[in-house]
């Protein structure tokens, strides 16, 4: 009898061993990667266009996970306030074992957000508050979904070419559970010319059930577009 119910104890803790490791998140213990670009864009005095693409991996340096193209219209209301609204498009597998699988979905995401800065000795403060409006599609379900999301970013620059830069952000569903989301991410920054940059970084991407990995190389390219048709413009 004690035999039987050793034999059963063992059964039931390697069921639940394996029931565990069929929960986890695909690809939590692999390292990924985000390849992105980021544009501000000067078209009037408090006008500005925002332009943004990001190409997000699984693993270094394949198995796609999600496609993000953004952009918007910025308000600078002064030199340290703007307020912005845009259109988001992202499209997920998300399946990490079969890429480009039967899993993926698409979202039209509407955006409302509003940024104040502040600088604290050589430390630069950023707050964004931004809040979305998640049209979801799943191929045979679809799903509206709204999400409030706050960023404090920090910069700290180390000389004229180089800087260090720290953010966390947190996501709240407005629906549902309330957490979504929190991404901690810190990186070192060259300056490579007036209107151009770049980052190299680490983000930690924690949800409620899993943790994610993932380097990040971002690219910054912020053009005044008033100087170009003012050189157009020029006889």
């Amino acid at each position: 009898m004690q035999k039987n119910n050793r034999i059963s104890s063992a059964v039931l803790i390697l069921l639940m061993g394996t029931l565990r490791l069929v929960a986890q998140n695909p690809g939590e213990e692999e390292f990924g990667i985000w390849y992105m670009y980021f544009g501000t864009n000067r078209v009037s005095e408090k006008l500005s266009v925002h332009s943004e693409g990001q190409f997000r991996y699984y693993e270094v340096p394949d198995n796609f996970n999600q496609l993000l193209l953004r952009t918007g219209l910025n308000y600078h209301i002064d030199a340290n306030a703007m307020a912005t609204g845009g259109y988001a498009y992202i499209k997920t597998d998300g399946s990490f074992s079969e890429p480009e699988g039967a899993f993926d979905s698409r979202e039209h995401r509407i955006f409302e957000q509003f940024i104040l800065r502040n600088q604290v000795w050589k430390l630069l403060f950023e707050h964004r508050y931004r809040l979305e409006q998640r049209f979801l599609d799943f191929g045979p379900t679809r799903d509206t979904q709204h999400r409030a999301r706050y960023r404090i970013q920090v910069t700290l620059p180390l000389s004229d070419k180089f800087f260090l830069n720290f953010y966390d952000e947190l996501f709240v569903n407005l629906q549902d559970d309330l957490f979504g989301q929190n991404r901690l991410y810190g990186a070192v920054g060259l300056h490579l010319n007036k209107i151009s940059s770049m980052q190299f970084g680490y983000l930690r991407n924690q949800f409620a059930n899993a943790v994610f990995d993932r380097w990040q190389i971002g690219f910054f390219f912020n053009p005044d577009l008033r100087d170009i048709f003012k050189k157009k413009e020029a006889p």
